[in-house]
Parts: C-alpha cells; structure tokens; sequence
C-alpha cells in the first residue's frame, strides 16, 4: 500500500492557516474575467490557501518557511474551512467550462470534486473515528514527520524544534475528537483500542535516547558549530520531554481508563449513529466512484471466484496433488518458503527491487529524478504494522523514497509473496507512480499532493499485474503468491463492506481470507484490524485496479497494432492520479489522440 503511514500523517497534521490565508481572495476586476484566467486565479488561491492548511505536503513541496509549521486537527478548524471552501466552490461554479481548453475543464473538474468531498466530509465529523486506529494515534503520524525531516542547516533545526514545540496542541486536538467520539458513540471498537495501547503504552515510556522524534538531530552537519549543536540538542530534549511525552501519558492513560471500559466488541460503522450514512461517504471517496456498499460487496464475491480458479491452474503447476486447503498450509508452514534472519529477508527484498528497476525501460518512457531504497519497518512500530509499504520522499529536502519491509515475524512473511509486494510498493507501483507525480511540476499544486487512493492502490494492485509481463514471477508459487495476493483485495471488498455494511463479526470477515488465499494467520489479524479500524479505504484497490486494467484493454482494442505500452503508462501516470470518472474521460482524449497521430 502507499504509505499508510504518510497519508494518514498528512491528513492528521493538515489543518493550520493564518487568519489572512483562511479565505478566499475576491476578484481584483469588475469587468467579466475570461474563463481560463478565472481559473488560472482559483487555482492559485486554493495553492496558497493548501500551502497554509498543509504545511507537512508543503513542507515536502520545497516550502521552506512550512517546515516549522504543523496543521490544526481541531473540530472548530475543520467546521471554519466550511465557508472558505464553498468560496471555492463558488468561483468554480461561476466558470463556463465551455470556454477552457481540455486540460484546464480536466482541472476545473477534478478541482470541484475535490472541494465537493471536503465540504461534504465536514457535517460526518468524521475525526471523531480518525484520531486513532489498530496502528496508534496521532504520535505515529507525527513519527513518521520525522523520518522525513532533513537537517542541512541551523536553520533547517529550528524549524524541527518548532515543529516539536506545536505537537502537544496535536496531541490535544485528537484527545478531543476521541473524547468527542465517546460521546456521540462513534467509537472504534474495543479490539482496535486494545492494538493500539500495544503501541501507544511502549511510546509513553519512551525514554529521550530512543525516542523517533529526536532522530533528526542524530547527525548534524559539520557547518554548525559543535557548541551551537549541543544546544539545539537540548532544545530538542526539552520539547519533548515537557510537551510532547506528558500528552503521550494523558493519551495512553485515557485510552485505558476511559475509552477502553466504553468501547463496544460490535465492529462496523452500521453499528455507530450515522454510521451508514458515514461509510456510503467513504466508500464513494476512497473508490471515486458512486458505488453503493453492496455493489462493492457484489464485485468482491465475482472477483473471489474468478481469480480461485487461475489459483488452482498454479497450484496444479506447482505439482501438488492435493486439495487447496491442503497446498494454502503446505505455502504457510513449510521453511522453505520464509526467511531465516531480519537481513536476510530484507537482502531478498532489495534483490527483487533491483531486477523489478531492470525491467522498467521496457514498460515506461518517463521515469521519476527520485531514487528509493529498501528499508527496514522501524522496530518500535513493527507489531502493528503491515508486511510492507511505500513511504514517499521529498527531492526537494534530499529524501529518497522508502520501500518498506516488515522483517519481525519470519514465519509470518511467506517469500512466495514477496515478488508481488515489491512490484507494489516499491517499483513499478508506488514510488514510481508517486514520485511522478510529486515532479508533475507543469500541473497545478494541488494534483501534485492529492490522494486518490483508487488510482494510487489500483497502480500498485496494477503492477503487480505487470509483473507477469515483466517475467518477474520465477516459479509456479510466486505466481501463486501473486494471486493470492490479488485475492487478498478481492477479499477485502468482501470483507470492509461486510464488517461496516452488513454487520458481519469478525470471523465471517477472517473466513475468506483463510479460506482463499495463502496469506499468514498474522497477516490476516493485522489487516482485518486495520479494516475495522479504517473504514472503506480496503474497498480502493480493488475498484482501482479494475477500472485501470478496463482502461488498458480499450486502448488495446481501440489501437491495435499501433497501442505503445511506453506512451499508455506515461498518459496515465506522468500528469498525476484522477479519480475514476475523469480517468476515463482523459484517457479516452488519449486514445483519441492516438488514432490521429501520424505513424512512426
């Protein structure tokens, strides 16, 4: 998956504006503004009015004066942004999209949709399910800041103490949309409040040699005087150790006294006040689309089907001769299949990585400037965490992306899987399509920082696709861990919409992933947790998938001999993600255009 970590970071920091940025800018002229400077004006005052709200993206954009920023994940800062974002809304409106070329209707489409979908999230308050989930709370995001902090300079020190200085007002705002969450009964359940004490609890004890949010300063550069560093230093300490660590104990002693004894053992979103009406929102906003909650659930059952049956084409590959049941616990528990130590598991990872580089001139024309690297997932998060993710970098801060790999539980980690999960998160999938689209530089600001979980999981889902066309897969089990592993979101359209739609407990939800796919009894937990605590974003990949590879056939069909797989992946990924609809619309003026093209 991209990583969860950053998104979710980015999304609990955003927030903080100056008064002066928290509104929109009225038209200079009286007289009509001709369309495509109406929405040359818009664009540039929702960049500035994003750069204002999302100094962590800005941050990573270059923007040197937002690294000593964070966001306000306040309730009273999201209802404000109501006024400012129908301001926008209105402008847009305003706009004959007859009168812009192709390029600028595809900016003034995607740009009201994602206002539309700020505005409407507002009445849900859905920070009150946000502020914590089966992977911590708002430390773990704020952690994950740090890993992307760079210090070059004095100044580049500062602006992290600042940031250390502005976490406890973090810690507070999410303490209150817990707290506003038990009231109202928009809870998380009592399982995800239990995994996230796992980590929460560990981080209130942390002590200042070890704790993730000093890492910054582990190093500092030769050009700051050895006097001045050690000052900084303790600065730094300080922060942390009178702001940020008593909010880590009021966190971890609220989640146990008072949330933990009201949080309920139900599970989904149908089981919460207004939880249908919230999980309907979430579905259409992770997937793009309007798809109901059962037409997912619909989608996930024919996609089981048809990819149980290519599963059992490999498994009679393979050369077994038993039932499926039989070849799912042969894959789990036989040693062959799963590395001895920590380093060897990751010096695999890093092979795969380098053979999947090798195989990307065939596939791509334009390539990412940013280079990633293979890492492991940091030790203190690793019990919660997933198999593996991408965290992005910043080029303009001198940070490569990261690959990362879970390298606790050996037994748990089948290498049959591997190829597949390296072609996801690392390349052709996510770093690929992220970094692009971080250096999609000719757009305007907002696509280049946008989540579209469908196009961006749907990517990565995608490529592991590609890896069949890559020759990447060696052995009947690693196209079965392919497989498997695309049976792993077929089953979570099944089950997210099953555990918040349909109120399924969590054995019905456990059921078809044991019964489907090769992934470990661990894996299993750890994701369904991460479903229940995270409502609808499972129901992306899927979806995204689907609606990439429909594109890619047409194309195919419409083009014949003349369709390039070097320029389709390049019209599809260099101008960034779109949700589903204009995906469809733009790669269709692709195909187009293709036909019309003069022959090589």
């Amino acid at each position: 998956m991209k990583t969860v970590i950053a998104v979710s970071a980015i999304a609990l920091l955003a927030g903080f504006a100056p008064p002066a940025l928290a509104q929109t800018r009225a038209p200079a002229a009286v007289a009509p503004v001709a369309p495509n400077a109406a929405l040359a004006s818009v664009l540039a005052d929702y960049e500035t009015y994003l750069r204002s709200v999302d100094p962590v993206t800005a941050g990573m954009e270059g923007d040197r004066a937002a690294l000593s920023r964070l966001g306000d994940a306040s309730r009273a800062f999201e209802v404000a942004q109501e006024p400012v974002l129908k301001g926008f809304a209105d402008r847009l409106a305003a706009i004959d999209p007859a009168g812009l070329t192709d390029d600028e209707r595809l900016n003034h489409a995607f740009m009201t949709y994602v206002v539309k979908r700020s505005r409407d999230r507002i009445p849900l308050d859905t920070g009150r399910i946000d502020a914590f989930s089966s992977e911590g709370g708002p430390g773990q995001g704020l952690s994950y800041v740090a890993t992307v902090t760079r210090i070059s300079t004095a100044a580049d020190a500062e602006a992290w103490i600042a940031r250390l200085e502005a976490m406890p007002k973090i810690y507070a705002d999410q303490l209150d949309n817990a707290r506003r969450g038990l009231e109202t009964g928009m809870v998380q359940p009592r399982s995800i409040v239990e995994n996230a004490l796992t980590l929460i609890e560990p981080e209130a004890a942390l002590t200042p040699g070890a704790d993730p949010l000093l890492k910054p300063f582990a190093a500092l550069p030769a050009s700051i005087p050895v006097d001045q560093q050690n000052a900084l230093r303790a600065r730094a300490a300080r922060a942390v150790a009178d702001g940020v660590m008593p909010q880590r104990r009021e966190w971890a002693r609220f989640l146990r006294e008072d949330y933990l004894p009201r949080a309920p053992e139900t599970l989904g979103l149908v089981n919460r006040p207004g939880g249908r009406e919230t999980y309907a929102y979430l579905v259409r906003g992770f997937t793009t689309t309007d798809l109901t909650p059962d037409q997912v659930h619909q989608i996930g059952l024919e996609e089981v089907a048809r990819i149980r049956a290519r599963m059992d084409t490999e498994m009679h590959a393979a050369g077994w001769t038993g039932d499926f049941a039989g070849f799912l616990n042969f894959l789990r528990t036989d040693p062959q299949f799963y590395a001895t130590t920590r380093e060897d598991l990751l010096e695999k990872a890093s092979e795969m990585a380098k053979r999947a580089d090798d195989g990307l001139p065939a596939l791509f024309g334009t390539l990412p400037r940013l280079p990633y690297g293979v890492r492991p997932v940091p030790r203190e998060i690793e019990a919660n965490y997933t198999t593996g993710r991408y965290n992005q970098g910043s080029i303009e801060n001198g940070i490569a992306g990261g690959y990362m790999v879970n390298t606790s539980s050996l037994d748990q980690r089948g290498l049959y899987e591997l190829p597949a999960l390296t072609l996801h998160e690392a390349v052709p999938g996510h770093h690929l399509q992220i970094a692009l689209q971080q250096e999609a530089e000719d757009g305007p600001y907002f696509r280049r920082g946008v989540d579209v979980t469908a196009f961006i999981e749907g990517w990565g889902l995608y490529s592991e696709f590609l890896g069949e066309e890559m020759n990447f897969y060696r052995t009947p089990y690693e196209r079965f861990g392919r497989l498997s592993y695309e049976m792993w979101r077929a089953c979570r359209l099944v089950s997210d919409t099953g555990i918040h739609w349909l109120g399924w407990n969590i054995e019905q939800a456990r059921a078809c992933f044991r019964d489907n796919s090769a992934l470990s009894p661990l894996n299993i937990e750890t994701e369904l947790q991460r479903y229940i605590g995270w409502p609808g974003q499972a129901t992306a990949y899927k979806i995204g998938e689907i609606r990439l590879r429909g594109v890619r056939s047409r194309a195919e069909r419409e083009l014949g001999d003349r369709f390039d797989v070097r320029r389709f992946h390049d019209a599809l990924l260099v101008d960034g993600p779109l949700p589903m609809a204009l995906l469809d619309e733009r790669m269709d003026r692709w195909i187009a255009e293709e036909k019309a093209r003069p022959a090589d």
